[in-house]
């Protein structure tokens, strides 16, 4: 590898690092090595610059009545022009647009996940520099788990069959978009007792997962390239 790949990490509390509490929230965020972030960069190794971009509660494009910082689409454009240069950008969001005050089907949101791979793909430049966009990898969020708190439970009301939809959405959509694609309910189901968020096996497991597709990712293109 001629130099060291930088690879942004954009998605909301799963990507933040969000410990599962059975009383919902407050909580405390797992440790980078405990993060599939940190996991991911430990099994890519050195040659490898992991930057994370998390936010609990990040939706793709939709505006959260409660909080204007949460819609993905309106940060997306100012984090890449903050990292440039980028050789790829991993996108993991979507379980927070099942909420139902959103009112979203499936399609609905994997057309806002398509809203933020189009800014990934038109990214190139950034301010006042000829760097070129970097490539993009959507990833899946797995289903929810049974929710156990009344709180959570209301705030994700419909959301459960929501969730078990993305998957195929949002591949059809990266089939579409020709971007790569991975799919996290293949390898993690979401463990954590608020039936929402991961355990730390669960990031372990899916950070190797991921770190793999990139390897495959950069070794298909150093080939093509070749």
């Amino acid at each position: 590898m001629s130099k060291q790949k930088s690879i942004l990490c954009y998605g909301d509390s799963l990507t933040w690092g969000w410990i599962p509490v059975k009383e919902g929230s407050p909580t405390l965020r797992y440790p980078f090595r405990q993060r599939w972030t940190g996991a991911m960069a430990a099994a890519l190794g050195e040659g490898y610059h992991v930057i994370e971009e998390g936010l609990s509660a990040r939706t793709t494009s939709a505006d959260d009545p409660n909080d204007p910082r949460l819609n993905g689409s309106q940060y997306l454009p100012s984090a890449i022009a903050s990292h440039l240069p980028l050789d790829l950008v991993i996108i993991m969001l979507g379980t927070n647009d099942t909420k139902p005050y959103f009112n979203r089907t499936p399609y609905d949101i994997a057309y806002g996940m398509a809203k933020l791979v189009g800014q990934v793909l038109t990214s190139a430049g950034g301010v006042g520099t000829p760097y070129p966009a970097p490539k993009c990898l959507v990833v899946a969020p797995p289903p929810l788990s049974p929710i156990p708190h009344p709180y959570f439970q209301g705030m994700f009301g419909g959301g459960h069959e929501k969730s078990k939809e993305l998957a195929r959405q949002y591949k059809d959509m990266a089939d579409f978009a020709k971007v790569d694609f991975l799919n996290a309910g293949d390898f993690i189901t979401t463990d954590g007792c608020d039936g929402i968020h991961f355990t730390a096996e669960n990031n372990l497991d899916l950070g190797r997962a991921i770190a793999a597709k990139i390897e495959a990712i950069f070794a298909r293109d150093e080939a093509e390239a070749a």
